[in-house]
C-alpha cells in the first residue's frame, strides 16, 4: 500500500470537449455533445472534491475559434463557463485555469477577448503554452499583454501558468513533433509566472507528423524522449 508524498499538489488537464482541435485536427474528437460534457466535467469535479488540485480546462479550446462558426463558438463559451462553476460547487479548493493558446497563435487582445467570453472572471487563472515550445520570455510578455487588456476592458487580471515541458530549445516556428527541441525547466512557482509546470508529458507525440511520424496524438515515444532530454 503506498501513501500519498506530503507538499505536492495534482497537476490534471481537462481534455474532452466537443470538437476539440478543430483546427490541429491530430487530437479531434472530445464528448458527443453539450450535455455529455456537462456530465463529464461534473464527475471529474466531484471526482476531485474537496482535495486542492490544479485543473486545466480544455487545451486548444479558445485557440480554435477561426476553424468553428459563431454558434459552435457560443455553444463552446457555455460548455467552459459551466466546466468552471461545477469545479466552483464542487471541488472549491481547487485552481481553475482557462487555456489562452500561445503567443504565436492568437494575439493578446483578441485571446483576452475570448477569455472573458469563456468565464476567466470566474477561473483563477489562465494557461499559456500547453504543448508548445515557445520560451518562457515570450510567454511571460504574453501573458501579462493578456492581463493588461484584461485590466483595461474588463477590470480584472488573472496570474498564469507556463507549460515549460518543452521549451528549453524555444521555438523553431514548428508545433507539430518538431525536431531540435528540449525540455525546459522543472516545475516550480514563480519564474516570472505564477507556476512553471510541465503540462505535456515530454515524449508523447502531437500527431502523425515531425519526428512522430507514424504516431498518433499522446502516443509515448522512447526515443522523441530520448531526444528531448538531450535537445538532438
Amino acid at each position: 500500500r503506498t501513501r500519498p508524498a506530503a507538499d505536492k499538489l495534482p497537476v490534471l488537464i481537462a481534455y474532452n470537449i466537443p470538437g476539440r482541435d478543430a483546427c490541429g485536427g491530430h487530437s479531434g474528437g472530445g464528448a458527443g455533445s453539450p450535455a455529455a460534457y456537462r456530465t463529464w466535467i461534473s464527475a471529474f469535479a466531484s471526482a476531485v472534491g474537496g482535495r486542492p488540485a490544479l485543473v486545466v480546462i480544455e487545451p486548444d479550446s479558445l485557440g480554435d475559434f477561426s476553424c468553428m462558426s459563431q454558434q459552435q463558438i457560443d455553444e463552446r463559451n457555455a460548455m467552459l463557463r459551466d466546466a468552471l462553476a461545477q469545479f466552483s460547487a464542487h471541488a472549491p479548493n481547487t485552481w481553475t485555469y482557462l487555456d489562452a493558446g500561445n503567443p504565436a497563435w492568437i494575439d493578446a487582445g483578441t485571446m483576452a477577448r475570448h477569455l472573458d467570453g469563456a468565464g476567466a472572471r470566474q477561473a483563477h487563472g489562465f494557461a499559456s503554452n500547453i504543448s508548445n515550445y515557445h520560451g518562457n520570455g515570450r510567454n511571460i510578455s504574453y501573458g501579462n499583454a493578456i492581463n493588461s487588456v484584461l485590466s483595461a476592458s474588463y477590470g480584472y487580471t488573472k496570474p498564469f501558468v507556463i507549460d515549460t515541458s518543452r521549451n528549453g530549445n524555444d521555438s523553431n516556428g514548428e508545433w507539430c513533433n518538431p525536431a531540435g527541441r528540449r525540455t525546459g525547466a522543472a516545475s516550480q512557482t514563480g519564474g516570472g509566472a505564477e507556476m512553471l509546470l510541465w503540462l505535456k508529458t515530454p515524449g508523447e507525440s502531437d500527431g502523425n507528423c515531425g519526428v512522430g511520424a507514424g504516431s498518433v496524438a499522446g502516443q509515448f515515444l522512447p526515443e522523441v524522449a530520448y531526444k528531448m532530454i538531450y535537445g538532438y
